[in-house]
C-alpha cells in the first residue's frame, strides 16, 4: 500500500499545488498527510517532530522529508507555505505560532490553543483566507457548530449547549491531556462563531467495544420560535450538505426536533479511513476540516 502511496503522490506533483508542512507526527498529523496526498492543490513538503518515532518513519518511507528538530526544521525548509500544527495546545503558543509567524508561514492550527480566529469551514472560512493563524477549535465544534448556525441564523440562539460523545479508542494522549481547553475553546466558538449569546460543552468519553461512531447532540434555544420547525429542518439540511462536501461521513442521526423553544439535534460522524479508522470520526472531521480550510488559502496563493 505505502507503495503504492508514493508512486501516486509523484504522479499527482505539479507546480500548482503548495507545499505543507505537518508539526507533529501522531495519529491526527499522519491522517493530514494521507489527505494531503490526496489533495489536488496541496503537496507534503515535510513532516517534523521532536523525536524519532513511527509516524516520522512511515512519513519518511512514504517519499516525505522528515526531521526530529520540530518547527524549526519547517521554517528553514524554505518552500513550506502552510503549515498544520498537530501538538499541543501549550506547544504551540511557546514553540511553534511564534517561529511559523516569524517565517511567515500560515498556521492552521488543531490544537485547543485559539491564538488566531476560530475556523469552520462550512460556517466562516470566507472571512479568514487570509489570516496568518487560523485554529480549527476542536472535533466537537467542527461537529456541531455548524448546527448551532443553521439554527441560529434562522431563528436566533439564546443558548446552545453540545455534548460530543466519541470512543475512547479514538481519544489519544492529546485529546486526553486538552479536556480542559477542548471544552472551553468549544465552548467559546459555540457563541463567536455558532452565534449563540451562550454556549456549553461536553465531551464524554464512550469505552463501548465494539468502538461506536462520533455522536453529538446540540440543544438550541431559539429566540423565535414562531420560525417554526420547517424552516429550521431546512436550514439544517443546507448546512449538513455544505459540510458533507468536506467529510461525507456527516450525516444527521436524529433530524430536528422541536420543543417549545428547544431545537434538539443529533449527528454521527464517520470517518473516511484515510489512516484511522471509521469509528475516528472526532479526528477525521478536524483533519478534513483543516484539509478544506488550507486548500481555500492555497488558492490565495501564486505558485512558488
Amino acid at each position: 500500500m505505502e507503495n503504492n502511496m508514493v508512486n501516486d503522490m509523484e504522479a499527482k506533483k505539479s507546480n500548482g499545488k503548495i507545499k505543507v508542512g505537518i508539526i507533529g507526527p501522531g495519529n491526527i498529523g499522519t491522517d493530514l498527510m494521507y489527505k494531503v496526498f490526496r489533495s489536488e492543490r496541496l503537496e507534503m513538503g515535510m513532516m517534523v517532530g521532536i523525536v524519532e518515532s513511527e509516524g516520522i518513519r512511515r512519513a519518511a518511507g512514504l517519499g516525505v522529508p522528515v526531521s526530529t528538530e520540530g518547527v524549526k526544521a519547517l521554517t528553514e525548509k524554505g518552500d513550506i507555505r502552510i503549515a498544520f500544527d498537530a501538538t499541543s495546545a501549550a506547544a504551540h503558543k511557546k514553540f511553534n505560532a511564534p517561529a511559523l509567524r516569524g517565517a511567515g508561514i500560515v498556521s492552521v492550527d488543531l490544537t485547543p490553543a485559539a491564538l488566531g480566529p476560530y475556523c469552520v469551514p462550512s460556517v466562516n472560512l470566507s472571512a479568514l483566507r487570509r489570516e496568518q493563524d487560523i485554529n480549527m477549535v476542536t472535533c466537537g465544534g467542527q461537529a456541531t457548530i455548524p448546527i448551532v448556525h443553521a439554527v441560529e441564523r434562522v431563528a436566533g440562539a439564546a443558548y446552545a449547549e453540545i455534548v460530543a460523545c466519541i470512543s475512547s479508542e479514538s481519544a489519544g494522549p492529546g485529546t486526553r491531556a486538552n479536556m480542559d481547553e477542548f471544552t472551553e475553546t468549544t465552548a467559546k466558538a459555540i457563541e463567536t462563531v455558532g452565534g449563540a449569546e451562550r454556549g456549553k460543552a461536553i465531551i464524554i468519553l464512550n469505552p463501548a467495544v465494539p468502538p461506536l461512531m462520533m455522536t453529538n447532540t446540540i440543544i438550541v434555544k431559539v429566540k423565535d420560535k414562531s420560525v417554526g420547525l420547517e424552516r429550521i429542518r431546512a436550514s439544517v439540511d443546507e448546512i449538513v450538505a455544505d459540510v458533507n462536501t468536506y467529510v461525507p461521513g456527516y450525516q444527521l442521526r436524529v433530524p430536528p426536533m422541536m420543543d417549545g423553544d428547544v431545537v434538539t439535534v443529533i449527528v454521527q460522524v464517520r470517518g473516511q479511513g484515510d489512516f484511522l479508522p471509521d469509528y475516528s470520526g472526532n479526528l477525521d472531521i478536524i483533519t478534513s476540516a483543516a484539509i478544506a480550510a488550507a486548500e481555500r488559502i492555497a488558492t490565495d496563493m501564486p505558485a512558488a
